[in-house]
């Protein structure tokens, strides 16, 4: 079922144009009708536009329109939209076929979320638009970064495949005529620390600009024809990423002849004068981002209606730091992009037409997320304990057992479709009579949204009661009550703030809310509470149980208390929030063990195996947060081990003699050298999404057959790493680590084995193209059929800051129990080069070393090997 709207055709001049739409050209065409409605703006409309959130022109009857969208892993929308692996998981599954699919099932619901948000559109709303703030395609060069796991990992030719499957699955097989915009992200050279990127300049060589850090944007934009780019927050060699000549102007506009529209990172134009001081005040600060070309500023306080965000690009204007037709050029490039994926009408013969509502979280997209679940997940070890046998009796422990939440990752939609827990997902596969759910301790992983089930209004129905009340006059005002369904307020999809503006509109910018009612614990037990996106008190039974003096996030131990509740009864509860919290209101909870030790053991003594599922959640590593504990600061890593409970835990299961199955949730590298020591096996689940729960639990009983590889290196510790703000990338990922990793760069095992023949190679040095053919052929050599992620690797001639090796090619394909299946792989010019210490990348003469097989040479793996050589030099274009 589709959706057909028309909006109302856009001012005179473009009426005048209409006729001769089907002779036009897409991209001419829309820039013909962009430039008509430019044209009849006044400029006190025109600098609105500039920002992401666009405010309506009733005049020429044009909606409002946020630029604001995100789907990195799943679109953003009201209700319950797909939620598919983390972006570093959905790059452990090597499989570009399976990302295009991803990205085409969030492009519809993307287009679904706007057909819907289209009735009444606004510009301080995140989501809703037809463009899309995705794909992360920066380089996961340090395991500490806490935003590495929205990548797609370390390596740049890996990154730069992935990042154009999404692309291309967002966009549409005519980028021209998108479905959704996308836009690849943050360019360049951008990593972490989170504390710093707002301020930091980060000085790289030309080798490695061009070797690690600009590739994967290339691609995207070169090759997959990416409407739309976002630049970072920091410096790069001096400039300001949003005001680099360098990287704006040079690289982007004239080598790469990009012709879409810019994005800022959010505040990262604020951040050109107020944080880089590269700019004297704000006017200079907006005037040196536009004249490098970027088109559109993302400014957090568009989310708050701040009014008069626009004046600092009139002021630019009236002092001489920019003209009007460097406005108008920026003014050109979104309405095109506005009528290209057909937000406004006109452009093509027949109105666009959009995915009905149902189309979100649909059947097909819940199992595609299944399938990329599973093939997400890597087998790092497998002492014969895996599969599991039908009827073992099975002892789930550890601190994410039993957790939701974490499934998700970081940048999911508010509302998701049914998510299993581990344990829950084990039952489903086994029986319930076979898994014993053993609760873990106190942890700073606990916290999951409390279920809509739990709560009760103060007169009893379904749902938690909101009062309203106005602070502006000194004094608190009451507004009104308002009762909201536990539906919304358990899934974190509260949205008071916007209900309020509609329901109250005599309120002011500040504003509290008190919410009041009560809740009932589904089993009797110690509970660990606690609050998120709250500023407040919260109050259960009458007594204070939690203070945030500041909006909070739900893993801060500041946040979290240990009650002792019963089952049924009803718990009295009353906290507040404030307008200006920058995320829905919520309540966490987790059931804890007062004594994890003895339970363990109590475990352990009924069971045949532990399975133990340990890690991280997106709460402790992530964007700029201000978690501060052991092991975490700002939502980067100090450590890459687990944290200290865990580690201990883990010890101590391991000496009550039953075999223990490691199940490691996190969005980044782990030390797992205990694990590989003492553990019967490991399996790396990452984020996995709302199938992560069956994935695991088909896997461990054999349903389906892992195949995963990892896409970054599992390194021993930070001591084997150079320091984290060092960008240089000598000593860093499987290129140029010369150390022995726990587990390297596309490492993943299965439950079926493998076999390479010897590759033949046919290599063609033509004048303008050189290519180079790889034939080989596998065999599945086992009894069971399985995928094989078949990988090529290239060791160069020696030269200065040559990588040891690195991925040129790679295939997922699936084999039938004892098929055999010849494979060919072709390498063009730019895949065969290399980049010289000057930045320039050419093919060099010398003599090759090739690998092919199921991982790096070297690795245990199966692989084969040969050589080539190249006779002449050859420079490539940027």
């Amino acid at each position: 079922m589709k959706t057909r709207f028309k909006l109302a055709a856009v001012g005179a001049l473009v009426v005048q144009l209409g006729s001769a739409s089907a002779q036009i050209p897409v991209v001419s065409g829309a820039e013909s009708r962009a430039r008509a409605i430019v044209s009849q703006l006044t400029l006190d409309e025109k600098v609105d536009q500039l920002l992401n959130g666009a405010p309506a022109i009733p005049r020429l009857k044009i909606p409002a329109y946020n630029w604001w969208t995100e789907s990195l892993h799943g679109a953003f929308g009201p209700g319950a939209t797909t939620n598919f692996p983390q972006p570093v998981g959905l790059a452990a599954s090597f499989n570009d076929k399976l990302m295009l699919d991803v990205a085409s099932s969030i492009s519809t619901e993307v287009s679904a979320v706007y057909a819907l948000e289209r009735v009444k559109p606004t510009f301080n709303k995140i989501g809703g638009a037809l463009n899309t703030w995705s794909p992360n395609i920066n380089i996961f060069r340090d395991p500490r970064w806490g935003r590495g796991q929205e990548t797609y990992g370390e390596d740049p030719f890996l990154t730069a495949q992935l990042g154009k499957a999404y692309v291309t699955g967002m966009q549409g097989q005519s980028p021209d005529v998108p479905k959704v915009i996308a836009s690849p992200k943050h360019f360049a050279v951008h990593s972490g620390p989170e504390s710093t990127r707002h301020h930091v300049d980060v000085w790289v060589s030309m080798q490695d600009l061009e070797d690690t850090y600009l590739p994967a944007f290339r691609a995207t934009i070169v090759d997959a024809k990416a409407g739309s780019i976002m630049c970072a927050y920091n410096r790069i060699n001096g400039e300001p990423a949003c005001a680099s000549n360098l990287l704006m102007v040079q690289t982007l506009r004239k080598d790469w002849k990009f012709d879409g529209y810019v994005v800022s990172d959010c505040d990262a134009v604020t951040d050109i004068h107020a944080q880089h001081k590269y700019a004297v005040d704000a006017p200079a600060g907006a005037a040196a981002a536009l004249k490098a070309g970027m088109d559109n500023e993302c400014n957090g306080a568009t989310l708050s209606n701040t009014p008069g965000l626009g004046e600092r690009y009139k002021q630019a204007l009236a002092r001489g730091y920019i003209s009007q037709a460097d406005i108008d050029t920026a003014l050109v490039r979104l309405f095109s992009a506005r009528f290209r994926n057909g937000d406004l009408p006109g452009l093509m013969p027949q109105e666009r037409s959009f995915p009905a509502a149902d189309a979100i979280n649909a059947a097909p997209h819940r199992q595609l997320a299944l399938r990329s679940a599973i093939e997400s997940l890597v087998l790092l070890k497998n002492d014969g304990a895996l599969p599991l046998k039908a009827g073992t009796r099975i002892a789930v422990v550890g601190p994410l057992a039993d957790a939701r939440r974490v499934m998700r990752g970081n940048y999911s939609s508010a509302g998701t479709g049914p998510t299993a827990t581990i344990a829950e997902a084990l039952r489903a596969q086994f029986s319930a009579a076979q898994v014993n759910l053993v609760p873990f301790g106190p942890s700073i992983t606990d916290g999951d949204p409390v279920p809509a089930s739990a709560f009760l209004t103060p007169d009893g129905k379904p749902g938690l009661q909101a009062s309203y009340f106005n602070l502006e006059a000194g004094s608190p005002t009451q507004l009104g009550k308002r009762r909201y369904q536990a539906k919304a307020f358990g899934s974190h999809t509260v949205t008071h703030l916007q209900s309020l503006a509609r329901d109250f509109p005599q309120a002011g910018t500040h504003t509290r809310v008190v919410w009041t009612g009560s809740f009932v614990a589904p089993e009797t037990g110690s509970y660990r509470l606690g609050l998120a996106g709250i500023k407040g008190q919260l109050t259960v039974g009458g007594k204070p149980v939690v203070l945030a003096k500041r909006p909070t996030h739900w893993a801060e131990p500041v946040a979290l208390t240990q009650v002792d509740l019963k089952q049924g009864e009803r718990y009295a509860i009353q906290f507040e929030t404030e307008s200006g919290v920058s995320q829905p209101p919520g309540m966490v909870w987790k059931r804890v063990s007062r004594d994890p030790l003895a339970d363990l053991r109590a475990g352990a003594a009924k069971a045949d195996v532990l399975v133990a599922v340990v890690g991280l959640t997106s709460d402790l590593e992530g964007e700029e947060m201000p978690v501060k504990v052991e092991g975490f600061s700002g939502g980067d890593r100090t450590t890459i081990d687990l944290p200290r409970d865990q580690r201990e835990y883990l010890a101590e299961a391991a000496k009550l003699g039953k075999p223990l199955v490691v199940i490691n949730l996190s969005g980044s590298a782990i030390d797992l050298s205990w694990a590989k020591a003492n553990a019967a096996a490991i399996v790396q689940a990452w984020y996995p999404g709302e199938g992560g729960g069956p994935a695991i639990a088909q896997v461990l009983a054999g349903a389906a057959n892992p195949a995963g590889r990892l896409p970054v290196t599992f390194y021993k510790g930070v001591a084997d790493l150079p320091a984290f703000d060092d960008y240089n990338m000598q000593g860093r990922t499987y290129r140029f680590y010369k150390g022995e990793p726990v587990y390297g760069f596309g490492y993943g095992l299965s439950y079926s084995s493998f076999r390479y023949e010897a590759p033949k190679l046919e290599l063609q040095e033509g004048r303008d193209e050189t290519r180079l053919v790889v034939r080989t052929a596998i065999t599945n050599t086992s009894s069971r059929d399985g995928d094989e992620v078949a990988q090529l690797y290239l060791t160069p001639p020696s030269f200065e800051g040559a990588p040891r090796l690195a991925l040129r090619a790679f295939e997922r394909l699936h084999l039938k129990a004892g098929e055999r299946r010849e494979v060919s792989f072709t390498l063009n010019t730019r895949d065969l080069s290399f980049v010289a210490r000057d930045g320039v990348r050419q093919l060099m003469p010398g003599s090759y070393r090739l690998s092919v097989g199921g991982g790096q040479p070297g690795s245990g793996l199966p692989t084969e090997a040969a050589s080539f050589s190249l006779t002449r030099k050859q420079v490539l274009p940027r």
